[in-house]
């Protein structure tokens, strides 16, 4: 039963590898093809969101993408075609937004935030460092100590405890 559980498997991976062919272009122009993909590097698919149109399975991107064949071979260049596309779904297409007031936040609010985060950590780390006070134990401390470590012998090793005072 098990031979020929293997070989229906072995025969259903070779037929879909004989059916899988060689992705062909879209168009037949090998230079309108490279301004495509060019292009398609610079758009956002609007439905994975965090990929390219170039990188994207999605119908949508493929539409796009067939779009922008179109407005190329109507003789359109990369600006128009993106302006169409910009003011068609807005600057979210865009995959590298341009650096304006309505995008500060999004380029520079990482390095704001990364700046307060390690402002709060060193203020916070200063002021833990203030509270730690280093002073040696009292004759009963060490010996509490000692009981607790069961250390009995005189011989023994000095220990050293920070302790922290609130």
């Amino acid at each position: 039963m098990k031979r020929v559980a293997v070989a229906l498997m072995i025969l259903g991976l070779t037929a879909v590898a004989l059916w899988a062919q060689e992705a062909r272009p879209a168009a037949d122009d090998p230079i309108l093809e490279q301004r495509v993909t060019a292009l398609s590097q610079e758009l956002r698919c609007l439905v994975c969101q965090n990929e390219t149109l170039a990188d994207s399975r999605a119908d949508l991107a493929q539409d796009l993408r067939n779009q922008i064949r179109e407005q190329m071979k109507a003789g359109k260049s990369d600006q128009e075609i993106i302006a169409f596309l910009t003011e068609r779904y807005g600057e979210f297409i865009l995959y590298r937004p341009p650096v304006k007031p309505a995008t500060y936040l999004l380029w520079f609010g990482p390095f704001a935030l990364l700046i307060a985060g390690l402002v709060f950590l060193f203020r916070h780390l200063k002021a833990r460092r203030a509270l730690i006070t280093d002073e040696p134990l009292s004759a009963d401390e060490h010996r509490r100590a000692e009981e607790l470590l069961g250390v009995t012998s005189d011989n023994a090793p000095p220990v050293i405890v920070e302790r922290e005072t609130a």
